[in-house]
């Protein structure tokens, strides 16, 4: 990250009124590959990661190790940019609000793996106020057997929310372990009307 610093002041003119933000000079340099930044939701805070192809990440693990990961796995031309987050923040508002059902940021799954891929994909057809399980995700799949392998995939979901796997439930309706909590799930799950108002830990839909 210094070295894309000392690289980007190197390049660009003396500006009096002050330090250049180095977001607006590494993409005007084509330097940036990915904007990262954090955004505050009722289910927590959430670290956001855009690429020109798209929304990489939206996930609840701490933004160093998002940001990381996406040095390591995509692009070491990582840096935080919170502009270029403003559309999938609005969408992410819009939703917890209750005024959005379906987000319209194209997304990019980089991150997943081949088979998460093709399970996110599936699960992407889950439609706002529906719930599905890992045995039926499995079954689209043409993978009836794969259910354990589903619920793997969708545990390394690196686009919660806007890819909702808390729309994925056990076969008997119980909520079951989310990357947010079972809390943030609960609450997503109510704020699509489909989660039935239970206290005991044996909640189900």
């Amino acid at each position: 990250m210094r070295d894309l610093e000392a690289l980007l002041r190197a390049r660009l003119p003396d500006e009096p009124s002050g330090p250049p933000d180095l977001a607006v000079a590494a993409a005007r340099e084509g330097l940036l590959d990915l904007a990262v930044g954090t955004t505050e939701t009722p289910v927590g805070r959430l670290v956001l990661a855009v690429a020109e192809t798209g929304l990489v990440a939206c996930s609840y693990q701490d933004e160093a190790a998002v940001t990381e990961r996406l040095a390591r796995t995509v692009s070491p031309r990582v840096l935080r940019a919170p502009r270029r987050l403003d559309p999938v923040r609005r969408e992410l508002d819009a939703y917890f609000a209750g005024r959005l059902q379906e987000f319209s940021v194209p997304v990019d799954l980089t991150l997943a793996s081949p088979f998460g891929r093709a399970v996110l994909c599936a699960l992407a057809q889950v439609p706002y106020g529906s719930t599905t399980t890992y045995g039926e995700l499995a079954a689209r799949l043409g993978r009836p057997r794969a259910a354990r392998a589903v619920g793997h995939a969708l545990g390394a979901n690196p686009v919660c929310v806007v890819v909702p796997c808390h729309r994925v439930v056990g076969s008997s309706g119980q909520l079951t372990g989310y990357a947010g909590g079972v809390a943030a799930k609960r609450l997503l799950l109510k704020l699509e009307g489909v989660l039935r108002d239970r206290d005991d830990s044996r909640e189900t839909l």
